[in-house]
């Protein structure tokens, strides 16, 4: 493995193009996961009937796909369906995470993703999370990604805000935006992004984060 420059950001990750096991990548980009998993999903989505409601704030360029969402216990799933082949092409869960405090639970979610392969690289899931960012929904990430996950949170960074905070013991502790490599490779280091209307005075006041001390 090549050795970690001194610092990374968000733009310095893009540039270089890191390696999957160099960011706490644990997942094989080449293994594209099958459609039959999503099968019993599309089936369970169904027979929910009323529960789940269209989202037409949520536009897709293809006329065939319809999405859908519904929200259980603080979560939202947000179904991508093929409606002229009456199929689920993919979900995103946007995730309540157990690390955090009550606070900070208010405003935070992690998004976690599955599309089927034959819908991929059709900008699906940046347009839910595009969605969920623009309803003004902080994202976080897990304390691993896909490579296909860790791509789209850089592609996003580029038009929100983003930072590396520390999360241990239901406390977050801003790291700034950016990191050294032993830093991000850290299961405690998260990746967040600020949805529409949020600042990181606000997020920080909002979620108790702590801040760097400055001289």
């Amino acid at each position: 493995m090549p050795p970690w420059p001194a610092w990374l950001s968000f733009d310095a990750l893009r540039r270089r193009l890191l390696r999957p096991a160099e960011l706490r990548i644990d997942v094989d980009p080449k293994k594209g996961r099958p459609s039959e998993p999503l099968t019993p999903v599309y089936e369970r989505m169904r027979a929910m009937g009323d529960r789940v409601q269209d989202l037409p704030a949520l536009r897709l360029d293809d006329p065939d796909l319809r999405a859908r969402f519904r929200e259980a216990d603080g979560e939202t799933y947000v179904y991508i369906e093929d409606v002229r082949h009456q199929r689920l092409v993919g979900y995103t869960v946007f995730n309540r995470l157990i690390e955090l405090d009550r606070r900070a639970d208010r405003h935070i979610r992690a998004p976690h993703s599955q599309y089927d392969p034959a819908y991929q690289r059709r900008g699906l899931a940046t347009a839910v999370y595009r969605w969920a960012l623009g309803s003004g929904m902080c994202l976080m990430s897990g304390a691993r990604q896909s490579p296909g996950a860790h791509a789209l949170w850089l592609r996003l960074g580029r038009d929100y805000t983003t930072g590396f905070v520390d999360l241990r013991e239901k406390r977050l502790s801003y790291l700034g935006d950016e990191v050294d490599g032993d830093t991000l490779s850290q299961l405690h280091t998260r990746m967040f992004m600020l949805g529409e209307g949020w600042t990181l005075e606000r997020f920080s006041s909002e979620t108790r984060m702590a801040m760097l001390e400055t001289a």
